[in-house]
Order: structure tokens, then sequence, then C-alpha cells
């Protein structure tokens, strides 16, 4: 082991990426915001939106990711990639009335958006209060 390897990393042991413990479902066509529609009656849908080239952005999904400890099954979590559908997002904004901004999150139920926030405000949501 050499001296900078416990801060740079040892070039010769394999990276360990932790893959995410969330169970998305990838945001990838308008017609899906009618079945999150439908579907918020039986239990809520979350709808995270994020931006693929912003640092911000990678950083919220990271700490969302990291905390995120609810039981799969309760809800529905929906992962939409803004620079690949930006259309839905627009939809998102005029279907469920909140104005877009990235990163951001919304959780929808009975039909209606509950809750929603963006940026830091993200991982203070606290899920468990929707279920």
């Amino acid at each position: 082991m050499g001296l900078f390897d416990g801060i740079f990393g040892d070039k010769n042991k394999k990276e360990h990426k932790t893959e995410s413990k969330i169970p998305w479902i990838g945001l990838t066509a308008r017609e899906q915001l009618d079945e999150i529609t439908d579907k918020s009656k039986e239990r809520p849908q979350l709808i995270f939106k994020h931006s693929t080239t912003c640092g911000i952005s990678r950083m919220v999904l990271n700490m969302f990711t990291s905390g995120y400890d609810l039981q799969e099954g309760l809800m529905d979590l929906y992962f939409l990639d803004l620079h690949a559908y930006r259309e839905i997002s627009n939809a998102i904004a005029s279907k469920f009335q909140v104005m877009h901004q990235s990163p951001q999150l919304l959780i929808i139920k009975n039909g209606v958006v509950v809750a929603h926030d963006s940026h830091g405000g993200i991982s203070e949501m606290e899920l468990e209060k929707y279920i």
C-alpha cells in the first residue's frame, strides 16, 4: 500500500460502486403521467427530476439515495432524466401545476401534488409522512 493510496485509492484494487437501492421506474413517456395519477389513488407516487449534467443535481440525487430507507412497495418512485425527456418535465409542470425546477421531487396522492421541493430541500423531506 502506497503512501497516497488512502487518499487517491489503490489503482490495483477494483472500485466498488454502490448500486442504488431505490427501485426507480424510468419516466420516459407522457402517458405515464396518467398512470401516475391513477396509481396515486391507491398509494403515493414520487417523481424525481434529475439533470444529468448538473453537479448540484447529482449531489442531491446521491444524498437522496443514501438517505432513502422506505420499504419497497410503499410508493412508486419515478426517475426523470431531464435532458432526455424535457418535454415530459414540461408536461409535469402543466398537469400538476408545479413550476419546473431541477433537481426536483414531487409526491402525488389522490391525483394531486401533496408535496414538492427542489435542491437541498429534497433531502429534508420526510417521505414517510406521505404514506
